[in-house]
């Protein structure tokens, strides 16, 4: 059969299911009838052997597209599958998140690194040249003078609740851009995920010389650890999903790049979703205790919180370990008994 004749023979039947694909989707497939809908199977069938001889035969690349977009209509019609439910999201978060940390935990480490790097920059920086603040810190604490802060939210002058709640919500916002763009920038080979991760960490270092060169370290890490802890934690495991994917790219290891990148953004897709559970614990503390300052809630008291939130984070991320250590430790006893 000529491909002229085979077009015009097969016309009607496309058009068909054409026509009960723009019903289905526009008001569901319950308002199709009982016979409609058995069409729709059938159709479904005739259309990709349809779409299979066209392309045996090398045939008109419109009508191949044509065909291949109503067969893949057709396929997320007939096979939708099946909704994520509660207790996937939960297991995942539970179990799956740590255990793969611990499969990726030679990125997180990377990660961290980078960032620690940043921050002994930015603290040895300012420490060698305090001029070189305009660079080095965040632009809303160039004109803030630390001991005038820290004296003001002691007399209850400092921001408003209503302020807070804005500078809390920008924080939270920014902090979920970064961690976004620590994962996308993968995609530059990892320099810019390592670019992004280095000057995060240069500006919190740079910070810190700046309040403990006024004697105000404590106060400065108690404003800063407790919701600090579980924030840049999130920060480091998306640049570590950012080196993932540059990993796909610079070693596919047998595949093609393609393929391996592929294969990497899903892990590393995963490992970005898990961050949304510490990310939403850090903007809950960003937004109660760490706006609490002295005399309200003393430093020791911040610290001890920060350091007891970043055991249980700590104790969570490494939960997988954790339970390997335990199974293997166990299973070496049955052995020896």
């Amino acid at each position: 059969m000529e491909m002229a004749e085979f077009i015009e023979t097969r016309r009607p039947r496309w058009q068909q299911l054409e026509s009960l694909l723009d019903k289905s989707e526009g008001e569901g497939l319950r308002r199709l009838s009982l016979d409609e809908a058995r069409s729709l199977g059938k159709l479904y069938r005739a259309v990709s052997s349809d779409l299979l001889w066209v392309r045996a035969r090398s045939g008109s690349a419109d009508v191949s597209a044509y065909l291949n977009d109503l067969v893949g209509r057709a396929y997320a019609l007939t096979y939708p599958g099946s909704r994520p439910r509660f207790a996937d999201v939960w297991a995942f978060v539970a179990r799956g998140f740590p255990a793969l940390l611990h499969h990726e935990w030679r990125m997180y480490v990377a990660s961290v690194l980078l960032f620690l790097a940043g921050a002994g920059f930015g603290y040895v920086g300012m420490v060698v040249d305090p001029d070189a603040a305009h660079y080095l810190v965040p632009e809303q604490h160039l004109s803030m003078d630390p001991v005038k802060r820290a004296a003001d939210e002691a007399a209850g002058k400092g921001m408003s609740v209503e302020e807070q709640a804005q500078f809390t919500t920008f924080l939270f916002t920014h902090n979920i851009q970064v961690a976004f763009l620590a994962f996308a920038l993968g995609i530059t080979l990892g320099l810019g995920t390592a670019v992004m991760l280095f000057t995060n960490g240069l500006f919190l270092g740079a910070l810190a010389q700046v309040y403990a060169a006024k004697g105000m370290a404590g106060w400065f890490w108690a404003w800063i650890l407790p919701h600090g802890i579980p924030e840049i934690s999130a920060i480091c495991i998306a640049g570590a999903a950012g080196l993932v994917i540059a990993r796909g790219m610079v070693a596919p290891g047998g595949l093609s790049r393609g393929q391996a990148l592929r294969k990497e953004a899903v892990t590393a897709v995963k490992l970005l979703f898990g961050t949304l559970v510490l990310f939403v614990l850090a903007g809950f503390i960003e937004g109660t205790v760490s706006q609490i300052h002295p005399p309200k809630l003393s430093v020791a008291f911040k610290v001890t919180f920060a350091l007891t939130v970043g055991t249980g984070v700590y104790a969570y991320l490494l939960s997988d370990w954790m339970r390997g250590r335990r199974d293997r430790a166990r299973a070496t006893a049955e052995l020896a008994g």
